[in-house]
């Protein structure tokens, strides 16, 4: 079984020293990076007590098979495997804590929804299979290594080992990717989770092409608002918004860059949507919970001042959200109660530092 610090110091937290044997991003600087300790103390019992309920809730909802969503997302790959990581970033793992079943029933249905290397649901609607593909790859190189079952262990190396060369393989020439493998253009909001995938499966052990990243370092520094230092949603299209953006910078830390100009510049364009209620942005809450879900981890990676001045804010507008009904899970009008409510947990989480994807 890996160990927190087994895995190589965490995807967005710190430097892989090569991908497939060379320098991850040049010019990257350990030395720079953060190393957790703004983390300290930092969740408070008004949040412990929101993450208490927030999980309990998901335990509560996952369906037989293994799944969560609901309604037209019932079976959605995406937020079964966000549920499953929001589990794990409370230290529950497959056996072990008081929500390791809901964690192995969540990875044998993510499993099960294997076809040849391309993770997509059998049932249910899926905008963007791609999306599901790659939380569904994330989620499976994140447990890897947490998992005692022999056979059970062996199933999921084979079926990531697929799910990696599939996402490289769908790299299209643009450098990104889009809703389906075969797409020829690419966006951001799909890059992110592919580049995401990647580096957590680098960093559990397995390969990945030098080239890829490259690419997609070049198709995200090219998506980048020169002026207001926010991301457009494609090459050519829409304009710098919140999500987008938050997905362009977490897309570069993923893929070993975290200085220079492009991250400096997309950090200060987030910062304007620092969370307050005092002055509530439309373009905020336009995918309010994936966007902030990437904004927490593109502060947690840039460290202080960014962190300690955004994880307060975001946690008490969680905490205290008009999206948080009585029983104490979250809501997203479009994609529901597992939805919200797993992303909500995973950005309160992060100070625990025990996904490896953001350990430090």
């Amino acid at each position: 079984m890996w160990t927190r610090r087994q895995f190589v110091q965490g995807s967005c937290g710190a430097i892989l020293s090569a991908l497939g044997g060379a320098p991850l991003a040049p010019g990257a600087d350990r030395e720079s990076l953060p190393d957790g300790a703004a983390a300290k103390n930092m969740i408070t019992p008004a949040a412990q007590q929101a993450i208490d309920q927030g999980l309990a809730y998901l335990s509560r909802c996952q369906h037989v098979d293994g799944s969560f969503g609901t309604v037209q997302h019932q079976g959605n790959i995406a937020i079964t495997s966000l549920a499953g990581l929001a589990m794990m970033a409370g230290g529950h793992h497959p056996g072990r804590g008081s929500y390791g079943d809901v964690v192995t029933k969540a990875l044998r249905y993510v499993l099960d929804q294997n076809n040849g290397g391309y993770l997509v649901s059998r049932t249910g609607y899926s905008h963007g299979p791609m999306y599901g593909h790659g939380f569904g790859t994330l989620f499976l190189a994140e447990v890897h290594g947490m998992v005692h079952d022999k056979e059970l262990r062996e199933r999921l190396r084979t079926t990531l080992k697929q799910a990696i060369q599939l996402i490289q393989n769908s790299q299209n020439s643009e450098g990104g990717w889009r809703y389906m493998p075969s797409s020829k253009d690419a966006d951001v909001s799909v890059t992110i989770c592919q580049i995401m995938a990647l580096r957590a499966a680098r960093n559990a052990g397995f390969y990945v092409a030098k080239s890829t990243v490259d690419r997609c370092i070049s198709y995200v520094k090219r998506c980048q608002d020169r002026g207001d230092g926010g991301f457009h949603y494609q090459l050519h299209g829409g304009p710098s918004q919140f999500a987008r953006s938050a997905a362009g910078v977490v897309a570069l830390h993923c893929a070993g860059v975290y200085k220079g100009p492009e991250v400096e510049s997309g950090l200060r364009y987030l910062m304007q949507f620092k969370p307050n209620a005092e002055s509530i942005r439309p373009d905020v809450h336009l995918h309010y919970y994936y966007g902030h879900y990437y904004a927490a981890q593109a502060m947690w990676t840039a460290g202080d001042p960014y962190w300690k001045e955004w994880y307060p804010a975001i946690r008490e507008e969680l905490i205290n959200h008009p999206g948080r009904p009585l029983h104490g899970c979250w809501t997203d009008q479009r994609f529901g109660y597992d939805y919200a409510t797993a992303m909500a947990c995973i950005i309160l989480q992060i100070p625990n530092n025990y996904l490896p994807i953001l350990q430090k």
